[in-house]
């Protein structure tokens, strides 16, 4: 099967501090659901050739909500990696970008500001973004930073929907991963090196996210 990620010996630290990653080697699967860059699609990450290959989901923090792009804009903007800074958009341009936000459940909230949705509301309206260019790769930052434990867990099942609906990769990177326990392939725990990669069902109890607890 063909690799969606590959990271090979990946060390990091930051300056004058002690490592954080050292000798690090992953590999992830086309459509595998995964929560935790090294290679991406056989390509060195710096140099992806089709960047919409990739999507890419920020730390909430960082999604710049209080601009005044109504959800239609937002979500437009993801097609641009696909169909060119220049060129117009067209019917099938218009339809991806359209089948982006219906697949999030925002067609009644399409020409509405992004800062006044709710905060589980511009997540998805961000995702509707990422999948309007029709990525392989799906990357996930650190989603779920600030937001409640009801809160997560909607947004863990719609994370599975959408990877059950269209076999994308997922890449799921956050230290609150109990929301996506029950939906991703593998879990991966990073502590230096890797420490554990395989089925959520083998994670040790100690490890589980006590907040999210699933009878």
């Amino acid at each position: 099967m063909s690799l969606a990620v590959e990271l090979k010996g990946v060390s990091f630290a930051y300056p004058g501090g002690p490592p954080v990653l050292k000798g690090v080697d992953l590999a992830i699967r086309t459509g595998e659901f995964v929560t935790i860059a090294g290679l991406l699609f056989g390509e060195p990450a710096d140099r992806v050739g089709d960047r919409y290959r990739i999507g890419y989901l920020a730390q909430r923090a960082r999604l710049g909500i209080d601009a005044p792009a109504t959800v239609s804009e937002v979500v437009a903007a993801g097609r641009v990696a696909r169909r060119g800074l220049l060129k117009p958009f067209g019917r099938e341009d218009r339809a991806a970008i359209a089948a982006a936000i219906g697949r999030v459940g925002l067609e009644e909230r399409a020409s509405t500001p992004v800062q006044r949705l709710s905060g589980g509301q511009q997540q998805r309206a961000y995702i509707a973004k990422a999948l309007a260019g029709e990525p392989e790769l799906l990357v996930l930052d650190e989603p779920t930073a600030g937001v409640d434990v009801d809160a997560q867990e909607a947004f863990g099942a719609f994370l599975g929907e959408l990877h059950e609906a269209l076999g994308v990769t997922i890449l799921y990177v956050s230290h609150e991963f109990g929301a996506v326990e029950r939906f991703v392939e593998r879990v991966v725990l990073v502590r230096g090196g890797i420490v554990f990669d395989g089925s959520p069902a083998a994670l040790p109890a100690h490890w589980h996210d006590p907040s999210h607890v699933h009878l």
